[in-house]
């Protein structure tokens, strides 16, 4: 009866990963999936239907920040690709000789750092997608047949999470660090080996393939960049992306170079510790006042024929307004949605019988605290959302490895839960962009669209190459299975019988 009971609150996990794998938008398939969870609830839990809605409310109000940070990062998007910020990388790239083989590997190393010094994936895939995608079909005019712009794509994608998952300034970092009782700077410093390393083995593997593929290997001249893209796409891009038209003009024609110092503030702020806000909002403000110098931007308004404002200040923070009307109008509702329906979720644990599994199948620590990674995992591939499973997963396995392990000193403990913390970090992150109906991808898919609707994208094409989410995925639990982490400095976790299981303990006692 209780395997039932069990198998019966995964019904809404079906219902959702059906009908997102059946083609379904993810903002119908979500809140299909919190109703069926509420009826599953009131079933096998006896919750009432105000229990449900607070839980779910209460889950909304964990990603709250994240949603605000999500409508700047489209805002901040849209203003790169106009002002000129995103045409003078493109101009300085292809001027150091970028060719279509290396465009992935510099488009992860640029995403890595930027994301670290943001602390959003989010803002950084919106900062750098308008660049990177149209850079990949500057060098490459064939990329989404030849494979440039998938790789580059997954690259970006990769390298966006770099920092969501070691940044001080990260909200996934922030949060999951707290949730297990650690400190952020312990964090970073003892997987930072681990991190860089997936890093460059990325790095290494994205230029292998693109070597593999056989991909361009010679320069571009800039000039000829508006000629590459056939009349009935430039037709599409001017209605529905003109945005897009305003950052290939000013790669052919020329845009002045100290463009690029918005992207360089909004990275040094956040370096220097400034909010994530901040140092977005930075970047969309100096991107308006250096483009008056520039020519990009201007001060005072004219009117179109059809008395629309298209110059000015006006026009520049109407482009803003749209940027958070695209995000509110599908990917923050969606997300809303998923994290409702985690919260009923966790209201009724439908965790605990794999918490219990995790318990049952662990004989020593470092399979449990494996197990506890894989269960992250499936945690985010269940509730699809990396937030949502960070603040329900997270506790849960926080609890197995109170009750079930015995430290000889606190320090062991200790980095039992900062590997609890990266797991939740790691797999919620990374995790996501190997999980097809993630909403993690649906946002990637609106930005990529959105930037550049040339190429009809899809929540696959973001996983097909995406090494580095795969390499630090499957590095992150076969090192801890294994006991290889003892090689990576700081990253190593206790041995036994530093630590051990209770259970083993008290069979010992016994024997």
């Amino acid at each position: 009866m209780n395997f039932f009971k069990a198998l019966v609150k995964f019904v809404p996990i079906f219902v959702l990963a059906g009908l997102m794998m059946s083609g379904q938008d993810a903002l119908l398939a979500a809140p299909i999936a919190a109703i069926a969870a509420v009826i599953i609830a009131r079933l096998t839990e006896h919750l009432s239907f105000k229990d449900c809605m607070d839980a779910a409310i209460d889950s909304v109000k964990n990603i709250i920040v994240a949603l605000f940070i999500l409508m700047f990062a489209y805002a901040m998007a849209n203003a790169f690709m106009s002002t000129g910020v995103g045409a003078s990388v493109v101009n300085i790239a292809l001027s150091l000789g970028i060719t279509a083989r290396i465009v992935a590997v510099v488009g992860l190393c640029v995403t890595g750092v930027l994301s670290v010094a943001t602390g959003t994936s989010w803002g950084t895939f919106a900062a750098c997608a308008p660049i990177f995608l149209w850079l990949a079909h500057i060098v490459d005019p064939n990329a989404a047949e030849s494979g440039t712009l998938l790789l580059t794509t997954c690259a970006i994608a990769g390298g966006a999470c770099f920092g969501d998952n070691i940044g001080l300034i990260s909200d996934t970092t922030i949060v999951s660090s707290g949730i297990q009782g650690v400190e952020v700077v312990d964090r970073i410093r003892t997987q930072g080996v681990w991190s860089v390393s997936c890093l460059i083995i990325a790095a290494v593997i994205f230029f292998i393939v693109g070597a593999a593929m056989g991909l361009p290997n010679e320069t571009v001249d800039a000039s000829s960049v508006m000629s590459t893209i056939p009349q009935e796409a430039m037709d599409f891009l001017a209605e529905e992306r003109p945005q897009a038209i305003d950052l290939l003009s000013q790669v052919q024609n020329g845009v002045a170079t100290y463009m690029i110092i918005p992207l360089i503030l909004v990275i040094g702020l956040a370096i220097a510790g400034l909010n994530t806000f901040a140092c977005i909002g930075s970047g969309i403000a100096s991107a308006y006042i250096l483009g008056l110098f520039a020519g990009t931007t201007s001060l005072h308004p004219i009117l179109s024929s059809a008395d629309d404002v298209t110059t000015g200040l006006q026009a520049y923070l109407n482009m803003c307004m749209d940027g958070f009307a695209e995000a509110g109008a599908w990917v923050v509702v969606m997300m809303m949605w998923v994290a409702a329906f985690g919260g009923i979720m966790g209201k009724m644990r439908a965790f605990d019988p794999l918490a219990a599994l995790v318990v049952k199948l662990s004989h020593n620590v470092r399979t449990l605290m494996g197990l506890n990674g894989v269960l992250c995992l499936a945690g985010n591939a269940i509730l699809s959302d990396e937030m949502a499973q960070i603040v329900t997963v997270g506790p849960i396995i926080k609890e197995i490895t109170e009750e079930n392990v015995e430290a000889e000193t606190e320090e062991d403990m200790y980095k039992l839960k900062l590997r609890n913390a990266t797991f939740g970090d790691a797999m919620g992150v990374f995790g996501s962009q190997l999980i097809p109906w993630h909403v993690y991808l649906g946002f990637y898919v609106g930005i990529a669209a959105g930037v550049y609707p040339l190429y009809e994208f899809a929540g696959t094409d973001f996983i097909k190459f995406n090494f580095m989410a795969m390499v630090a995925v499957a590095s992150m639990l076969i090192l801890t299975f294994t006991g290889l982490d003892r090689f990576v400095p700081l990253f190593g976790l206790p041995k036994e019988p530093k630590v051990r299981l209770k259970k083993n303990a008290d069979k010992n006692k016994a024997a």
